[in-house]
């Protein structure tokens, strides 16, 4: 949004150490300045959600806001947490999401059910598409092992080049932004966002 202020440094900041665990206390060192906290307790996105493994929905949402630091503003600790995460999201295919698992009633395995789902917004729950923005805006969108994503995403669109809204916060927020399983202003939105930026 334009915004420059000395906070939005520090967080950068912090969120690169909280990836890296350089200079980072453990969450259980409540009077250290800078330390994890209770979801995220680790480095290489390690959260309770996945039983302190990585976070693929966490990473995520961490390479999209390093996507939007400019590459001039990117301290070395800010770019060994980029590579990092860059690193985690290519260990697995991202057309397949066989990322650590969180929490289940049935543990199955098996990767959740809304990576092939599109939906907007999005909060705490990624798709392959937003796994591919944040590849695609840190500069990967050309990278060989985000082909299969890409794939996923060209073959959602119909006959008239819209994206269905397949996953979204129905009555979890103040407005709603189009009917289910139906061509979607947002998801279209996205989904033509990315397949630019490659």
């Amino acid at each position: 949004m334009g915004c420059t202020d000395p906070r939005l440094d520090k967080a950068y900041e912090w969120m690169a150490r909280s990836v890296t665990g350089e200079g980072i206390a453990p969450v259980t060192d409540k009077k250290a300045e800078i330390r994890y906290y209770v979801n995220k307790g680790g480095p290489v996105f390690a959260c309770s959600g996945t039983y302190q493994k990585p976070c693929a929905w966490g990473a995520i949402k961490v390479m999209l806001a390093f996507g939007k630091l400019p590459v001039e503003k990117r301290t070395p600790l800010i770019n060994n947490a980029i590579k990092t995460g860059v690193d985690f999201l290519f260990s697995k295919d991202p057309a397949k999401a066989d990322y650590p698992i969180g929490y289940s009633p049935k543990p199955s395995g098996k990767p959740s059910g809304n990576w092939w789902k599109f939906g907007f917004p999005n909060f705490y729950v990624s798709d392959i598409l937003q796994n591919a923005e944040a590849l695609a805006r840190l500069g990967y969108g050309k990278d060989p092992r985000l082909a299969n994503a890409l794939q996923i995403i060209r073959d959602k669109q119909d006959d008239k080049g819209h994206w269905l809204l397949e996953y979204d916060y129905t009555g979890k927020t103040w407005v709603n932004f189009g009917p289910k399983k139906q061509p979607n202003k947002w998801v279209t939105l996205r989904a033509l966002r990315v397949l630019n930026a490659v």
